[in-house]
């Protein structure tokens, strides 16, 4: 028996630390399941990049574990980015002149997994040519050779960051086709970090929200959307108080209607209404909604 099948995680990272000046990732952990789509999101600074080039090993974590399809991110480096596929804003394939000459040079880091035929039908999709000069693309088209390039050995793990910018709507809908196509045995596994809440929303099945180096949430995203919900409703404007502690987050108060966002697991919802709330009309949630309501609190640990 092929003992990976045995690996029910593609990442999986453990108590991982990494000090900056200003800044501290971690403790974090973080559990990628084999075969989803996992959504990374959080705002600017809130260490994403920074996770995702330990995963790669650029810099050395101060404490803590990472495993990439059941191998230690340090000790089997080579085997894992054998296996891996990165794709981000710094990648850079110019120096190698033409499409063509670029792709050359990435098959031969996977002698065993590169897929000549599936290369060609990819460039066709995003309306690349194999002889085109790669420093003459616009952003976007760069942004699909990465792509191309990445997608062409069947990484079992690919981590995309900022995957989408750059590319117009059709581009993102031909990408995200791929990304499916190769989750679709459940055998391979991507990780997109990404400031577009409504395409995480959209495709990801997995979540992550980090925010100042700590994970606030992580799981299914059905899961963690449908937790909350937002609460229209009306208080008397001077003497209403809001229910203290976790669960509630003012969104918009103006005179006497106010918008909060409940954690529906808290009880903050039926403590609105013995407390005087009237009219109650509840909604759901988006991702963007959650997200934005979430950087309202101040600095938190991670929620349970």
């Amino acid at each position: 028996m092929n003992t990976e099948t045995l690996i029910e995680n593609a990442i999986e990272i453990r108590g991982l630390r990494r000090h900056f000046p200003g800044f501290d990732l971690g403790p974090l952990d973080m559990t990628i399941p084999r075969g989803s789509i996992y959504g990374f999101v959080g705002p600017n600074g809130a260490g994403k990049t920074t996770t995702l080039d330990l995963i790669f090993g650029m810099g050395e974590p101060e404490a803590g574990t990472i495993t990439v399809s059941g191998l230690d991110h340090a000790a089997d480096e080579v085997a894992v980015k054998r296996r891996a596929a990165y794709v981000g804003p710094e990648v850079e394939y110019a120096q190698w002149g033409r499409v063509a000459n670029a792709a050359r040079f990435v098959r031969g880091f996977y002698p065993e997994t590169w897929d000549d035929a599936l290369f060609a039908a990819l460039l066709r999709q995003f309306q690349l040519d194999a002889n085109a000069k790669i420093a003459s693309l616009s952003f976007g088209s760069k942004t699909k050779l990465a792509l191309v390039l990445a997608l062409a050995h069947r990484p079992e793990v690919l981590v995309l960051d900022e995957p989408t910018t750059g590319l117009d709507a059709i581009a993102k809908q031909e990408l995200f086709a791929q990304l499916l196509a190769l989750v679709g045995d459940s055998e391979r596994t991507v990780l997109i970090s990404s400031h577009s809440l409504a395409d995480v929303e959209r495709f990801a099945d997995h979540l992550g929200i980090i925010r100042d180096g700590v994970m606030l949430h992580e799981g299914p995203m059905n899961e963690i959307v449908e937790r909350y919900c937002l609460v229209d409703l009306t208080v008397e404007e001077e003497s209403f108080v809001f229910p203290g502690g976790e669960g509630l987050t003012v969104i918009r108060r103006e005179k006497g209607r106010v918008r909060v966002l409940v954690d529906r697991r808290s009880g903050a919802l039926e403590s609105l209404k013995t407390r005087g709330g009237r009219d109650l009309r509840e909604s759901p949630v988006t991702l963007e909604d959650l997200f934005v309501s979430l950087l309202k609190k101040p600095r938190q640990e991670p929620i349970s």
